[in-house]
């Protein structure tokens, strides 16, 4: 977006000098006897505009402009102060710390900028109201399940967003698996429906903003414009629709966001703001070999870890098109976390998903989260936390008692650890310490976290192998997997194509293969998922299993706010309960490959004699007595509400 600056003469008339009258809001008109204006280009406002009414009254803009280092900026509208101006290393960038007051009316504001040379040029800056208060900003929660997206592999509306001439990637090839394919914005609009019939509550889709790299931008983790939706996806205006669409529906929108690192192509690469902008900064400006993260990430939490181990984990690099963005740099930090916030406000987010979480400076991160959570109290924000070990997925979880006197302030990590127990749990073979214990002993872990029911849990995601490829081709494991996954008191989530058995068999692991092209979502396409022209009877099979599992615990109280009870697992069956009131659902995990009885006096203590239950999927009843016959291996969900 291009700003101008308006030049103002001063000018002596009669020896008597007269000021250019710059306007509060709204702005009065300059006489043209007193000045005349030429424009200067702006290359960057950032933030483009803000709002009013913040519990922060704190702005702060980037301003880039040739040779603006060293002017004066005052404000001429009343409530707005300058509390200082900043400059960067480059001659090119001024940092101005503004003060919003609170009886600061929306509308556009001028600030005025002098230089040593006696030249004065004001800035126009749009001030919006805030559309809804922060307390309806609503975060997502164990009531929902998550649908997530690779939006270029979803569906493609428009394919005359697909090539864009200012862009360098210039192709659309679907017979590449890293090449872009078209999926955008609309896309995943014209198919709200299919998603809210599906049974999902929440949409979380992989990042959306301009990626201007010259290979494999289709994945959207390599940003080289904050404040910008990438044009092949669509526009701003279709990404409002789209999440306002979403919430007609009573579907929340999640943004994937990354404040680790950028892309290569950045627009701020060409002209740094700071001498320390990225860490190892002179290192890639001097064209030195890349430094890459060693991923030590326990260097988070390690009280006998090295210095040097924390410096390269944190400042190491993913890739060599990737910057590492050094959040101790107070300017880029205030750009980041203000960020967020226009996005959240711009668009009417629920929540926020943050990309390779423990990478990033975690004192940063602490007051990045703290600042989110301050505006907007009911907000939810899960950051990725890659790892199988309990311990540090509960680090990061907001805890106010927490170890080591550290305060992250977010509300919800991701579970990988629960994710591999139930694979393993699911597909080894029954022993002392192998199989369903393997769940058993992991739900146990949830001693540890602060919030259970608030962590983010899932059987795979975008950069990992597909659960229906983890499981060999084995629906009735697959089943299993979900099914588990869709009773823990979890926050679920669940892979676009999971439910028609999407998978990877060919190179199991390769992300261009992991997030192959939702059939039906481009013109022309034999196969149609939303519709279920083409699919294969297992494919229509698991797509209304899970239709239903999804549909059923979107209502389900006991599964939403319920007590969860579980039984150590006896003869290959493990028991899970979860008890809301009268409101009883349990889940039966069976790897018996023939017929079995089960001891149902073994759960006495539930008191569930004489209680109903009905078959979640095949609708059969039974009354709880004395024994259960379960006639397959598989997974079995019971509710003692269903009508």
């Amino acid at each position: 977006m291009n700003y101008h600056i308006k030049n103002i003469e001063l000018i002596f008339y009669f020896g008597v000098l007269f000021f250019s009258v710059l306007s509060c809001n709204p702005k009065s008109e300059r006489s043209q006897e007193t000045s005349r204006e030429t424009t200067l280009q702006v290359e960057q406002v950032k933030p483009p505009y803000w709002w009013i009414g913040f519990e922060s009254e704190e702005l702060q803009l980037l301003v880039k402009s040739e040779n603006i280092q060293g002017m004066d900026v005052t404000a001429n509208t009343p409530g707005i102060e300058i509390v200082q101006v900043h400059n960067a290393d480059s001659p090119n960038y001024l940092f101005i710390d503004l003060k919003i007051h609170k009886n600061v009316t929306p509308g556009v504001i001028e600030l005025l900028f002098s230089s040593s040379d006696e030249q004065s040029y004001t800035l126009d800056y749009e001030l919006k109201k805030r559309t809804k208060l922060a307390s309806e900003y609503k975060g997502f929660n164990s009531e929902d399940a998550i649908y997530l997206i690779t939006p270029d592999r979803f569906a493609n509306a428009n394919p005359e967003n697909d090539i864009q001439p200012n862009l360098q990637e210039q192709k659309i090839n679907r017979n590449d698996n890293y090449a872009r394919h078209g999926g955008d914005i609309q896309g995943i609009t014209n198919h709200l429906d299919y998603i809210d019939d599906m049974g999902f509550t929440a949409i979380w889709s992989c990042p959306l903003r301009t990626n201007d790299m010259k290979r494999g931008s289709y994945h959207g983790y390599a940003i080289t414009d904050h404040y910008q939706v990438d044009p092949r996806f669509g526009t701003l205006g279709e990404f409002k629709t789209l999440v306002k669409e979403a919430d007609k529906r009573g579907i929340k929108f999640i943004m994937d966001q990354i404040v680790n690192h950028c892309g290569l192509y950045h627009w701020w690469m060409e002209d740094l703001p700071f001498d320390d902008w990225l860490n190892y900064q002179d290192d890639f400006l001097s064209g030195k070999p890349t430094k890459y993260s060693n991923h030590r990430r326990t260097v988070n939490q390690d009280i006998y870890a090295s210095e040097i181990d924390k410096k390269e984990m944190i400042d190491g690099w993913f890739v060599e098109t990737m910057p590492d963005l050094n959040h101790k740099n107070p300017f880029m930090a205030k750009f980041i976390t203000q960020n967020s916030i226009w996005w959240i406000e711009e668009l009417g987010l629920s929540g926020i998903r943050q990309d390779t979480y423990p990478y990033a400076d975690k004192t940063f991160l602490s007051n990045w989260a703290g600042r989110i959570m301050k505006e907007y109290p009911n907000f939810s924000i899960v950051g990725e936390e890659w790892s199988y070990n309990p311990l540090l997925i509960g680090y990061w979880q907001n805890d106010t008692n927490q170890k080591q006197g550290y305060v992250s302030n977010l509300s919800s990590t991701m579970d990988f650890a629960m994710l591999d127990n139930i694979k393993k749990g699911i597909y080894e073979d029954e022993a002392w310490d192998k199989g369903l214990i393997r769940i058993y002993d992991g739900l146990a872990n949830d001693f540890h976290y602060p919030n259970p029911k608030a962590i983010m849990a899932m059987m795979d995601n975008h950069d990992m192998s597909r659960i229906y490829t983890e499981l060999k081709g084995d629906i009735v494991q697959t089943k299993m997997a979900l099914s588990t996954l869709l009773m823990l008191p979890r926050v679920p989530q669940i892979y676009y194509g999971t439910e028609i058995l999407m998978q990877d068999f060919e190179n199991p692991g390769d992300h261009g293969l992991i997030r192959t092209d939702f059939p039906g979502g481009w013109a022309g396409d034999t196969i149609n998922a939303f519709t279920g022209k083409g699919l294969d009877k297992d494919q229509k099979d698991m797509q209304n299993f899970l239709k239903t599992l999804l549909n059923f615990r979107k209502q389900s109280s006991a599964i939403h706010h319920g007590k969860t009870i579980h039984f150590a697992p006896k003869d290959g069956v493990y028991f899970l309960f979860r008890i809301h009131n009268d409101d009883v659902v349990f889940l039966i995990l069976n790897k018996n490959q023939a017929p079995i009885s089960i001891d149902l006096e073994r759960f006495e203590e539930l008191n569930l004699k004489g209680k109903t239950f009905k078959n979640v999927i095949s609708r059969a009843e039974f009354i709880w007595d004395k024994t259960l016959k379960v006639n397959h291996k598989g997974s079995y969900i019971f509710s003692s509400k269903l009508k």
